[in-house]
């Protein structure tokens, strides 16, 4: 492709010769023949510093935001923004081809987007999806490592859709994504908001930024729709252009649940005058069905239909996941990780549990440690029995991620059990459960890993979970 196709879009601060690509990447390790090497400054290596040598191993063009003084360099104002503009550019556009739906907030995103996709295909239509537990081009799977990938691989994706003669995507957009410049070039047709609380502050250093760069979604869409029962949604909605719609259950909104009843495997709500059953249980379940309806029926599919078809959607992976365990107690799995996610999964298992609920979790190292003595407290005020354990310790002592959770408990009258080791201490919560008692392992959810030190390794709840009850761990 010509670097003057490649460049489409994006205002170039210098004079150039035109000339023959063959690839782009902003990665050292990908640089081959042909390619155009993209200059990113990040917190711990800037680009620009290895762009004479990128050169040197074969990229006949390098972008860059400042004169590096190199024949073949292209200056541009933001060297994020003209990668993923690049990227687009590179893959015939697809993104233009797709109707794109955009989920964001803190908690919520990954079921609302595969129960948008399985609200399609019930209703005949294949799409893609993009999201934290996996990526998807109709029925086939991909793997993934962000929420929202490297814009490579996104635009890789898009084109992969239009290929298959996929019309609908639909993608869950995270904060970073946003602040990062991976979404630039990318428009909705419909995007929705679930709530937000505190996550990520490591990154975005305050709840203000973390929310700002969660509007960015609604700046770009053809059709904004918002949780009204969550405070943020006024902030979100302000100054947008977008024609917007709500949902919720405690205020007046165009989608308000009414008559709510909690089962252990499913949710039913009145909506606007028809029955809802969703059959995936917990309080925020009804959330997450209305933010899927309303995104559906926003897209021109009729309510009823839309309704029907929820019926038939089916639980995400490591979401309230109720594990298969021939025991007389309950054991579920969900990725809560946040102050709010934590408090809506032991919600969500305290609605179905008729003895005791026994909660074990750790925290993230190398992220926000605000949040830790809160989940701490959530954990302790809603559970009857709590487990502090370690979760992906990262570079941090896992020992003193677990002092940090305890700072926020009161112990008094709750039983309180530290075990650093997670494996022995889902042995530990097994051992203890009694009967109708329910087992809630949050934060590890879809996740098959934990990463200790810089190393991610093997590690499945449901493995570890098997092993005990087989007595084999």
């Amino acid at each position: 492709m010509l670097l003057s196709k490649l460049l489409e879009d994006i205002t170039v601060l210098n004079s150039y010769e035109d000339r023959e690509i063959t690839d782009v990447t902003d990665k050292t390790g990908n640089v081959k023949d042909g390619c155009a090497f993209v200059c990113i400054t990040g917190a711990r290596f800037d680009g620009h510093s290895v762009a004479e040598n990128m050169l040197k191993q074969g990229a006949r063009a390098v972008i860059v935001t400042r004169d590096l003084g190199l024949k073949e360099q292209i200056i541009v104002e933001n060297s994020r923004e003209a990668y993923a503009l690049m990227c687009k550019n590179l893959f015939g556009r697809s993104a233009d081809k797709l109707k794109i739906i955009g989920i964001t907030g803190t908690n919520g995103k990954t079921t609302t987007a595969f129960v948008i996709k399985d609200i399609l295909k019930e209703l005949g239509v294949q799409s893609g999806l993009i999201g934290t537990v996996k990526n998807m081009v109709g029925d086939k799977d991909f793997h993934t490592e962000l929420t929202t990938p490297d814009p490579y691989d996104m635009h890789a994706l898009f084109k992969m859709m239009v290929d298959e003669g996929i019309e609908y995507c639909v993608m869950e957009t995270s904060s970073q994504a946003f602040h990062q410049m991976r979404l630039a070039g990318i428009h909705f047709v419909v995007g929705a908001f679930t709530n937000l609380t505190q996550d990520h502050l490591d990154y975005h250093g305050t709840l203000d930024e973390y929310k700002k760069c969660k509007k960015n979604l609604f700046l770009n869409c053809d059709k904004a729709i918002f949780n009204n029962d969550d405070e943020a949604s006024s902030f979100m909605r302000e100054g947008i252009v977008a024609p917007a719609t709500d949902y919720s259950i405690n205020k007046k909104s165009d989608y308000k649940a009414e008559n709510v009843e909690l089962f252990s495997d499913r949710v039913e709500y009145n909506l606007n005058g028809q029955k809802v059953v969703f059959h995936i249980p917990g309080g925020f379940s009804v959330y997450n069905s209305l933010t899927a309806i309303s995104v559906v029926n926003n897209l021109g599919f009729d309510l009823e239909k839309v309704i029907n078809a929820a019926f038939y959607a089916k639980s995400v992976s490591g979401r309230v996941e109720v594990l298969k365990t021939n025991t007389d107690f309950s054991v579920i799995i969900d990725y809560a990780h946040s102050p709010d996610g934590l408090e809506k999964a032991i919600n969500a298992v305290r609605g179905f549990t008729k003895g005791r609920v026994i909660t074990l979790f750790g925290c993230g190292g190398d992220r926000d440690k605000t949040k830790r003595p809160k989940m701490g407290r959530i954990a302790a005020e809603l559970s009857d029995v709590v487990v502090v354990t370690s979760d992906n310790p990262r570079t941090e002592d896992p020992e003193e991620i677990i002092k940090d959770i305890l700072e926020g408990i009161d112990a008094e009258n709750k039983e309180i059990i530290t075990i650093t080791d997670r494996s022995e201490a889902i042995k530990k919560a097994i051992s203890i459960a009694e009967k109708d008692d329910a087992i809630l392992l949050a934060g590890k959810g879809h996740e098959t890993y934990q990463v200790i030190g810089k190393e991610r390794v093997h590690y499945d709840e449901r493995e570890v979970v098997a092993k005990v009850l087989e007595g084999g761990f």
